[in-house]
Protein backbone atom coordinates (compact mmCIF):
# COMPACT_ATOMS: atom_id res chain seq x y z
CA UNK A 1 0.00 0.00 0.00
CA UNK A 2 1.61 3.31 -0.71
CA UNK A 3 2.10 5.68 2.37
CA UNK A 4 0.39 9.00 2.76
CA UNK A 5 2.19 11.73 2.96
CA UNK A 6 1.50 12.00 6.53
CA UNK A 7 3.32 8.71 7.32
CA UNK A 8 6.06 8.65 3.91
CA UNK A 9 9.65 9.08 5.34
CA UNK A 10 12.50 9.74 3.30
CA UNK A 11 15.24 7.21 2.71
CA UNK A 12 18.37 8.06 2.79
CA UNK A 13 21.52 5.97 2.03
CA UNK A 14 25.03 6.60 3.25
CA UNK A 15 27.25 8.72 1.62
CA UNK A 16 30.56 6.49 0.03
CA UNK A 17 33.67 5.97 1.52
CA UNK A 18 35.47 8.72 -0.60
CA UNK A 19 32.89 11.44 1.22
CA UNK A 20 33.78 9.95 5.01
CA UNK A 21 36.93 10.10 4.19
CA UNK A 22 36.91 13.37 2.91
CA UNK A 23 34.97 15.03 6.01
CA UNK A 24 36.95 13.40 8.33
CA UNK A 25 40.42 15.18 6.76
CA UNK A 26 38.69 18.39 6.33
CA UNK A 27 35.80 18.89 8.76
CA UNK A 28 35.31 22.54 7.85
CA UNK A 29 33.97 21.42 4.43
CA UNK A 30 30.96 20.77 7.14
CA UNK A 31 29.61 16.89 7.54
CA UNK A 32 26.34 16.06 5.41
CA UNK A 33 24.93 15.16 8.60
CA UNK A 34 24.54 18.33 10.14
CA UNK A 35 26.99 16.85 12.69
CA UNK A 36 28.89 19.81 13.34
CA UNK A 37 26.56 22.35 12.81
CA UNK A 38 23.99 24.12 15.35
CA UNK A 39 20.78 23.34 15.88
CA UNK A 40 18.54 26.33 15.50
CA UNK A 41 17.58 28.33 18.11
CA UNK A 42 14.06 26.90 18.88
CA UNK A 43 10.72 28.70 18.75
CA UNK A 44 7.27 28.88 20.83
CA UNK A 45 5.53 27.57 17.92
CA UNK A 46 7.64 25.34 17.30
CA UNK A 47 6.66 23.37 20.60
CA UNK A 48 3.05 24.86 21.29
CA UNK A 49 0.31 27.07 20.67
CA UNK A 50 -3.15 27.42 22.57
CA UNK A 51 -5.92 25.57 22.17
CA UNK A 52 -8.24 28.04 21.87
CA UNK A 53 -8.18 31.73 19.99
CA UNK A 54 -6.86 34.89 21.07
CA UNK A 55 -10.16 36.69 20.92
CA UNK A 56 -11.08 33.61 23.37
CA UNK A 57 -8.64 34.40 26.13
CA UNK A 58 -9.25 38.41 25.69
CA UNK A 59 -13.27 37.58 26.51
CA UNK A 60 -11.99 35.78 29.65
CA UNK A 61 -9.79 37.84 30.77
CA UNK A 62 -12.48 40.44 30.47
CA UNK A 63 -15.29 39.13 31.77
CA UNK A 64 -13.05 37.89 34.99
CA UNK A 65 -12.11 41.78 34.66
CA UNK A 66 -15.43 42.74 35.09
CA UNK A 67 -16.28 40.37 38.08
CA UNK A 68 -13.22 41.74 39.71
CA UNK A 69 -14.75 45.47 39.03
CA UNK A 70 -17.90 44.68 40.65
CA UNK A 71 -16.05 43.27 43.75
CA UNK A 72 -14.08 46.57 44.18
CA UNK A 73 -11.12 46.34 41.74
CA UNK A 74 -7.67 45.85 41.82
CA UNK A 75 -5.22 44.18 40.49
CA UNK A 76 -4.79 39.88 40.30
CA UNK A 77 -1.81 38.61 40.07
CA UNK A 78 -1.96 35.02 38.19
CA UNK A 79 1.43 33.03 38.04
CA UNK A 80 2.23 30.40 35.95
CA UNK A 81 3.98 27.13 36.90
CA UNK A 82 7.66 27.19 37.62
CA UNK A 83 8.60 24.29 35.24
CA UNK A 84 10.55 22.59 37.26
CA UNK A 85 10.14 18.65 36.52
CA UNK A 86 10.90 15.38 37.75
CA UNK A 87 10.32 13.85 34.60
CA UNK A 88 6.71 14.51 33.96
CA UNK A 89 5.25 16.28 30.92
CA UNK A 90 4.69 20.28 31.17
CA UNK A 91 1.44 21.72 32.43
CA UNK A 92 0.36 25.02 33.14
CA UNK A 93 -1.32 26.35 36.20
CA UNK A 94 -5.21 26.17 35.58
CA UNK A 95 -5.74 29.74 36.63
CA UNK A 96 -2.63 31.12 34.29
CA UNK A 97 -3.67 28.43 31.38
CA UNK A 98 -7.41 29.90 31.49
CA UNK A 99 -6.95 33.06 31.15
CA UNK A 100 -3.62 32.65 28.80
CA UNK A 101 -3.30 29.65 27.27
CA UNK A 102 0.52 29.99 27.20
CA UNK A 103 2.63 26.92 28.31
CA UNK A 104 5.41 29.26 29.91
CA UNK A 105 7.22 29.02 32.54
CA UNK A 106 8.22 31.49 35.61
CA UNK A 107 5.33 33.76 34.33
CA UNK A 108 2.90 36.11 35.88
CA UNK A 109 0.01 37.73 34.07
CA UNK A 110 -1.14 41.20 36.24
CA UNK A 111 -5.00 41.93 35.51
CA UNK A 112 -5.93 45.41 36.16
CA UNK A 113 -9.28 45.38 36.40
CA UNK A 114 -9.39 48.93 37.51
CA UNK A 115 -8.03 50.12 34.09
CA UNK A 116 -9.00 47.18 31.71
CA UNK A 117 -5.12 45.97 31.17
CA UNK A 118 -3.62 43.08 31.20
CA UNK A 119 0.62 42.79 31.51
CA UNK A 120 2.25 39.95 31.10
CA UNK A 121 5.93 39.45 32.58
CA UNK A 122 7.61 36.93 30.77
CA UNK A 123 11.33 35.33 31.19
CA UNK A 124 13.50 36.70 28.55
CA UNK A 125 14.70 33.02 27.20
CA UNK A 126 13.40 29.41 28.23
CA UNK A 127 15.68 28.53 31.22
CA UNK A 128 14.75 25.08 30.08
CA UNK A 129 16.20 25.03 26.93
CA UNK A 130 19.50 26.31 27.96
CA UNK A 131 22.50 24.53 28.90
CA UNK A 132 26.21 25.94 28.12
CA UNK A 133 27.69 22.07 27.94
CA UNK A 134 25.24 21.04 25.47
CA UNK A 135 24.41 23.78 23.34
CA UNK A 136 23.18 21.73 20.35
CA UNK A 137 20.89 19.99 22.18
CA UNK A 138 19.71 22.79 24.29
CA UNK A 139 19.69 25.91 21.60
CA UNK A 140 17.41 28.10 23.29
CA UNK A 141 14.37 29.15 23.12
CA UNK A 142 13.34 33.22 23.49
CA UNK A 143 10.07 33.73 25.44
CA UNK A 144 10.29 37.53 26.34
CA UNK A 145 12.28 38.28 23.79
CA UNK A 146 9.97 36.39 20.89
CA UNK A 147 7.51 39.26 20.20
CA UNK A 148 5.26 36.79 18.60
CA UNK A 149 4.35 34.85 21.84
CA UNK A 150 2.02 37.14 23.62
CA UNK A 151 -0.06 37.97 20.70
CA UNK A 152 -1.47 34.32 20.38
CA UNK A 153 -2.76 34.86 23.76
CA UNK A 154 -4.25 38.06 22.22
CA UNK A 155 -1.73 40.59 25.12
CA UNK A 156 0.00 43.81 23.84
CA UNK A 157 1.68 44.44 26.76
CA UNK A 158 4.95 42.55 28.14
CA UNK A 159 7.17 42.83 30.74
CA UNK A 160 10.43 41.74 32.00
CA UNK A 161 10.00 38.69 34.58
CA UNK A 162 12.62 40.19 36.66
CA UNK A 163 10.50 43.60 36.54
CA UNK A 164 7.87 41.97 38.93
CA UNK A 165 9.23 43.20 42.10
CA UNK A 166 9.55 47.40 41.12
CA UNK A 167 6.23 46.94 39.30
CA UNK A 168 5.02 46.07 43.16
CA UNK A 169 6.76 48.74 44.63
CA UNK A 170 4.88 51.35 42.00
CA UNK A 171 1.37 49.84 42.48
CA UNK A 172 1.84 49.64 46.39
CA UNK A 173 2.75 53.09 46.11
CA UNK A 174 -0.44 54.08 44.49
CA UNK A 175 -2.41 52.35 47.06
CA UNK A 176 -3.17 50.07 44.54
CA UNK A 177 -5.45 46.89 45.78
CA UNK A 178 -3.88 43.04 44.91
CA UNK A 179 -5.64 40.48 44.49
CA UNK A 180 -4.89 36.86 44.38
CA UNK A 181 -6.95 33.64 43.92
CA UNK A 182 -6.00 31.21 46.63
CA UNK A 183 -7.65 28.45 45.06
CA UNK A 184 -10.55 27.69 48.10
CA UNK A 185 -12.65 30.26 50.00
CA UNK A 186 -10.99 32.67 53.03
CA UNK A 187 -7.96 34.75 53.52
CA UNK A 188 -5.45 34.48 51.00
CA UNK A 189 -2.45 34.62 53.81
CA UNK A 190 0.74 33.76 53.46
CA UNK A 191 1.48 29.77 53.93
CA UNK A 192 4.24 28.24 56.75
CA UNK A 193 7.11 27.08 54.91
CA UNK A 194 7.07 23.28 55.07
CA UNK A 195 9.93 21.58 56.59
CA UNK A 196 9.81 18.98 54.10
CA UNK A 197 8.43 19.50 50.26
CA UNK A 198 8.15 22.87 48.45
CA UNK A 199 5.27 25.87 47.89
CA UNK A 200 3.50 25.74 44.80
CA UNK A 201 3.62 28.99 42.59
CA UNK A 202 0.54 30.83 44.85
CA UNK A 203 2.02 30.18 47.83
CA UNK A 204 5.21 31.10 46.78
CA UNK A 205 3.46 34.33 45.61
CA UNK A 206 1.67 35.24 48.76
CA UNK A 207 4.59 34.94 50.58
CA UNK A 208 6.74 36.75 48.40
CA UNK A 209 3.59 39.66 48.71
CA UNK A 210 3.87 39.26 52.14
CA UNK A 211 7.74 39.96 53.04
CA UNK A 212 6.72 43.04 50.95
CA UNK A 213 4.13 44.24 52.99
CA UNK A 214 1.84 43.53 50.58
CA UNK A 215 -1.90 42.26 52.03
CA UNK A 216 -3.81 40.79 48.91
CA UNK A 217 -7.41 40.02 49.08
CA UNK A 218 -8.96 36.49 48.15
CA UNK A 219 -10.18 36.70 44.37
CA UNK A 220 -11.56 33.06 44.56
CA UNK A 221 -14.63 34.25 44.47
CA UNK A 222 -14.85 35.91 41.65
CA UNK A 223 -12.61 33.61 39.63
CA UNK A 224 -15.05 30.62 41.09
CA UNK A 225 -18.20 32.51 39.53
CA UNK A 226 -16.97 33.18 36.13
CA UNK A 227 -15.45 29.82 35.72
CA UNK A 228 -18.25 27.86 36.92
CA UNK A 229 -20.30 28.90 33.60
CA UNK A 230 -18.35 27.16 30.59
CA UNK A 231 -17.99 29.40 27.38
CA UNK A 232 -19.16 27.61 24.15
CA UNK A 233 -15.43 26.70 23.17
CA UNK A 234 -14.84 25.35 26.54
CA UNK A 235 -17.87 23.16 26.32
CA UNK A 236 -16.89 21.89 22.65
CA UNK A 237 -13.60 20.35 24.42
CA UNK A 238 -15.63 18.92 27.40
CA UNK A 239 -17.89 16.66 24.88
CA UNK A 240 -14.32 15.37 23.88
CA UNK A 241 -13.09 14.96 26.96
CA UNK A 242 -16.75 12.92 27.82
CA UNK A 243 -16.13 11.08 24.53
CA UNK A 244 -12.60 9.69 25.32
CA UNK A 245 -13.57 9.13 29.00
CA UNK A 246 -16.38 6.87 27.93
CA UNK A 247 -14.57 5.08 24.74
CA UNK A 248 -11.38 4.05 27.55
CA UNK A 249 -14.36 2.78 30.11
CA UNK A 250 -15.98 0.72 27.19
CA UNK A 251 -12.50 -0.87 26.42
CA UNK A 252 -11.63 -1.48 29.78
CA UNK A 253 -14.75 -3.22 30.74
CA UNK A 254 -14.43 -6.07 28.30
CA UNK A 255 -11.07 -6.71 29.67
CA UNK A 256 -12.80 -7.57 33.13
CA UNK A 257 -12.41 -11.13 33.86
CA UNK A 258 -11.95 -13.26 37.22
CA UNK A 259 -8.08 -13.34 37.53
CA UNK A 260 -7.29 -10.16 36.37
CA UNK A 261 -5.83 -7.36 38.75
CA UNK A 262 -6.93 -3.68 39.66
CA UNK A 263 -3.55 -2.49 38.30
CA UNK A 264 -4.16 -3.72 34.63
CA UNK A 265 -7.50 -2.64 34.39
CA UNK A 266 -5.73 0.86 35.39
CA UNK A 267 -3.33 0.35 32.63
CA UNK A 268 -6.26 -0.95 29.88
CA UNK A 269 -7.80 2.54 30.60
CA UNK A 270 -5.00 4.96 30.32
CA UNK A 271 -4.08 3.10 27.13
CA UNK A 272 -7.50 3.89 26.24
CA UNK A 273 -7.68 7.28 27.00
CA UNK A 274 -4.85 8.00 24.79
CA UNK A 275 -5.96 6.01 22.19
CA UNK A 276 -9.15 8.25 22.14
CA UNK A 277 -6.92 11.42 21.78
CA UNK A 278 -6.56 11.97 25.79
CA UNK A 279 -2.91 14.55 26.02
CA UNK A 280 -2.73 12.66 29.74
CA UNK A 281 -4.60 10.88 32.66
CA UNK A 282 -6.15 14.20 35.04
CA UNK A 283 -5.81 11.89 37.79
CA UNK A 284 -4.76 8.67 38.75
CA UNK A 285 -7.88 6.07 37.72
CA UNK A 286 -9.40 4.75 40.69
CA UNK A 287 -10.26 1.03 40.16
CA UNK A 288 -11.43 -0.90 43.45
CA UNK A 289 -12.95 -4.18 43.51
CA UNK A 290 -14.18 -6.60 46.13
CA UNK A 291 -13.15 -5.72 49.49
CA UNK A 292 -11.34 -2.86 47.91
CA UNK A 293 -14.31 -1.22 46.94
CA UNK A 294 -15.47 -0.50 49.92
CA UNK A 295 -13.07 2.05 50.69
CA UNK A 296 -12.36 5.77 50.11
CA UNK A 297 -9.41 5.78 47.28
CA UNK A 298 -7.61 8.04 50.11
CA UNK A 299 -7.24 5.10 52.23
CA UNK A 300 -6.38 2.84 49.69
CA UNK A 301 -4.22 5.11 47.98
CA UNK A 302 -1.92 5.06 51.35
CA UNK A 303 -1.16 0.98 50.50
CA UNK A 304 -0.19 0.28 47.71
CA UNK A 305 -0.67 -3.45 47.65
CA UNK A 306 -4.29 -2.39 47.90
CA UNK A 307 -4.56 -0.80 44.60
CA UNK A 308 -3.34 -3.90 42.49
CA UNK A 309 -5.91 -6.76 44.06
CA UNK A 310 -6.69 -9.84 41.93
CA UNK A 311 -10.20 -10.25 41.51
CA UNK A 312 -12.36 -12.99 41.96
CA UNK A 313 -16.50 -14.11 40.44
CA UNK A 314 -19.07 -12.39 42.56
CA UNK A 315 -16.89 -9.02 43.33
CA UNK A 316 -17.94 -5.74 41.85
CA UNK A 317 -15.51 -3.69 39.90
CA UNK A 318 -15.74 0.22 40.13
CA UNK A 319 -14.07 2.41 38.00
CA UNK A 320 -13.41 6.09 38.94
CA UNK A 321 -11.87 7.54 36.27
CA UNK A 322 -11.39 10.48 33.78
CA UNK A 323 -9.43 11.18 30.40
CA UNK A 324 -8.12 14.43 29.63
CA UNK A 325 -8.15 16.34 26.35
CA UNK A 326 -6.26 19.71 25.70
CA UNK A 327 -6.26 20.85 29.40
CA UNK A 328 -10.07 19.80 30.14
CA UNK A 329 -10.96 16.87 32.06
CA UNK A 330 -13.97 14.48 32.47
CA UNK A 331 -14.97 12.34 35.58
CA UNK A 332 -17.00 9.46 35.27
CA UNK A 333 -17.66 6.10 37.32
CA UNK A 334 -19.48 2.80 36.43
CA UNK A 335 -19.61 -0.54 38.68
CA UNK A 336 -18.92 -3.84 36.86
CA UNK A 337 -19.95 -7.53 38.14
CA UNK A 338 -16.63 -9.44 38.01
CA UNK A 339 -18.14 -12.80 37.11
CA UNK A 340 -20.39 -11.57 33.97
CA UNK A 341 -24.06 -11.09 36.22
CA UNK A 342 -24.68 -9.07 39.23
CA UNK A 343 -26.54 -10.32 42.26
CA UNK A 344 -29.87 -10.00 43.32
CA UNK A 345 -28.28 -7.81 46.20
CA UNK A 346 -25.94 -5.97 43.95
CA UNK A 347 -28.81 -5.15 41.32
CA UNK A 348 -30.45 -4.07 44.20
CA UNK A 349 -28.28 -1.84 45.72
CA UNK A 350 -27.08 -0.37 41.83
CA UNK A 351 -30.59 0.63 41.50
CA UNK A 352 -30.53 2.30 44.75
CA UNK A 353 -27.55 4.64 43.40
CA UNK A 354 -28.86 5.27 39.80
CA UNK A 355 -32.37 6.06 41.43
CA UNK A 356 -30.64 8.72 43.44
CA UNK A 357 -28.66 9.98 40.21
CA UNK A 358 -31.72 10.30 38.22
CA UNK A 359 -33.88 12.68 40.68
CA UNK A 360 -30.72 14.83 40.63
CA UNK A 361 -30.56 14.91 36.94
CA UNK A 362 -33.84 15.67 36.81
CA UNK A 363 -34.53 18.00 39.16
CA UNK A 364 -30.96 20.19 37.77
CA UNK A 365 -32.16 23.57 35.71
CA UNK A 366 -31.14 26.79 36.61
CA UNK A 367 -32.03 28.59 39.56
CA UNK A 368 -31.24 25.33 41.64
CA UNK A 369 -28.93 25.51 44.05
CA UNK A 370 -27.10 22.44 45.38
CA UNK A 371 -28.80 22.15 48.53
CA UNK A 372 -32.13 22.03 46.46
CA UNK A 373 -30.36 18.77 44.50
CA UNK A 374 -29.06 17.44 47.91
CA UNK A 375 -32.76 17.61 49.61
CA UNK A 376 -33.90 15.50 45.69
CA UNK A 377 -31.21 13.09 46.48
CA UNK A 378 -32.46 11.86 49.55
CA UNK A 379 -36.02 11.81 48.82
CA UNK A 380 -35.28 9.25 46.02
CA UNK A 381 -33.03 7.38 48.71
CA UNK A 382 -35.34 5.02 51.09
CA UNK A 383 -34.28 5.69 54.82
CA UNK A 384 -32.66 2.71 55.09
CA UNK A 385 -30.07 3.53 52.96
CA UNK A 386 -29.33 6.93 53.18
CA UNK A 387 -26.59 6.04 55.74
CA UNK A 388 -24.60 4.12 53.33
CA UNK A 389 -24.39 6.86 51.02
CA UNK A 390 -21.82 8.78 50.33
CA UNK A 391 -21.91 12.23 52.47
CA UNK A 392 -24.87 14.65 52.86
CA UNK A 393 -23.92 16.62 49.93
CA UNK A 394 -25.16 17.41 46.62
CA UNK A 395 -23.22 14.04 45.17
CA UNK A 396 -20.72 16.02 42.89
CA UNK A 397 -18.39 18.68 41.61
CA UNK A 398 -18.01 21.10 39.34
CA UNK A 399 -15.31 20.05 36.38
CA UNK A 400 -13.62 21.79 33.73
CA UNK A 401 -9.98 22.26 33.57
CA UNK A 402 -9.45 20.43 36.66
CA UNK A 403 -11.50 17.64 38.44
CA UNK A 404 -12.37 20.08 40.80
CA UNK A 405 -13.09 23.23 39.24
CA UNK A 406 -13.50 26.81 41.18
CA UNK A 407 -16.79 26.59 42.27
CA UNK A 408 -19.58 28.20 44.97
CA UNK A 409 -21.62 25.49 46.66
CA UNK A 410 -24.59 27.88 47.18
CA UNK A 411 -24.52 29.58 43.53
CA UNK A 412 -28.04 29.16 41.78
CA UNK A 413 -27.28 26.68 38.82
CA UNK A 414 -26.83 28.57 35.23
CA UNK A 415 -26.92 27.49 32.11
CA UNK A 416 -23.33 26.10 31.07
CA UNK A 417 -22.07 24.78 34.32
CA UNK A 418 -20.63 21.15 34.45
CA UNK A 419 -20.78 19.06 37.35
CA UNK A 420 -20.71 15.39 38.38
CA UNK A 421 -23.23 13.77 39.84
CA UNK A 422 -22.33 10.64 41.87
CA UNK A 423 -24.28 9.05 44.75
CA UNK A 424 -21.89 6.51 46.21
CA UNK A 425 -22.93 3.77 48.16
CA UNK A 426 -21.25 2.21 50.96
CA UNK A 427 -22.62 -0.55 53.01
CA UNK A 428 -19.94 -2.30 54.84
CA UNK A 429 -22.40 -4.77 56.74
CA UNK A 430 -23.37 -6.22 53.72
CA UNK A 431 -20.01 -5.81 51.70
CA UNK A 432 -21.28 -3.77 48.78
CA UNK A 433 -20.20 -0.66 47.89
CA UNK A 434 -21.51 0.35 43.98
CA UNK A 435 -21.18 3.77 42.26
CA UNK A 436 -22.50 5.79 39.17
CA UNK A 437 -20.98 8.79 38.47
CA UNK A 438 -22.44 11.24 35.12
CA UNK A 439 -21.69 14.58 33.92
CA UNK A 440 -24.05 16.79 33.00
CA UNK A 441 -24.22 20.07 31.75
CA UNK A 442 -26.71 22.75 32.70
CA UNK A 443 -28.92 24.20 29.63
CA UNK A 444 -31.52 26.51 29.51
CA UNK A 445 -34.34 24.47 30.44
CA UNK A 446 -32.79 21.85 32.14
CA UNK A 447 -29.53 19.31 31.91
CA UNK A 448 -27.89 17.56 29.26
CA UNK A 449 -25.74 14.34 30.05
CA UNK A 450 -22.47 14.53 28.83
CA UNK A 451 -21.76 10.85 29.13
CA UNK A 452 -25.00 9.72 28.15
CA UNK A 453 -23.81 6.81 25.84
CA UNK A 454 -22.06 4.95 28.36
CA UNK A 455 -24.54 2.13 29.62
CA UNK A 456 -25.60 2.56 33.01
CA UNK A 457 -27.92 0.17 34.11
CA UNK A 458 -27.42 -3.38 35.45
CA UNK A 459 -28.16 -5.37 32.38
CA UNK A 460 -26.39 -2.78 30.29
CA UNK A 461 -23.41 -3.46 32.48
CA UNK A 462 -23.34 -6.96 32.47
CA UNK A 463 -23.80 -6.61 28.54
CA UNK A 464 -20.32 -4.86 28.46
CA UNK A 465 -17.93 -6.89 30.12
CA UNK A 466 -19.46 -10.21 28.17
Amino acid sequence: MTPSPRTRSVVRRPPPFRTLFLVALLPGLGAPWGATGQTPEQRYTDWARPVFSADEYRARRAALSDALADAGGGILLVPSSDGLTHGDTFRQLDGFAWLTGLDVPGSLLALDADRGTALLFLPARDPRFENPGRPNDFPGRPLGDDPALAALAGLTRTAPADAVGDSLTDWAAEGRRFRVDAGRPGPAEPPAVPLIGALDPVATLLLHLDRRGIRPENAFEAVARVRMVKRPAELAVMRRAAAATMDAIRTTAARIRPGVDEATLQGVFEAGCRAAGADRIPFTPIVKSGPNSLWPWRILAAHYDRRNRTMDAGDLVILDVGCEVDGYVSDVGRTFPVGGRFTDVQREKLAVSTAAADAIIAAARPGVTFADLTRVAYDAIPDQEERYMQTPSFFGHHIGLAAGDPALPDAPLEAGMVFTVEPWYYNHDLGVSVFVEDVILITETGAEVLTRDLPRSADELERMIR
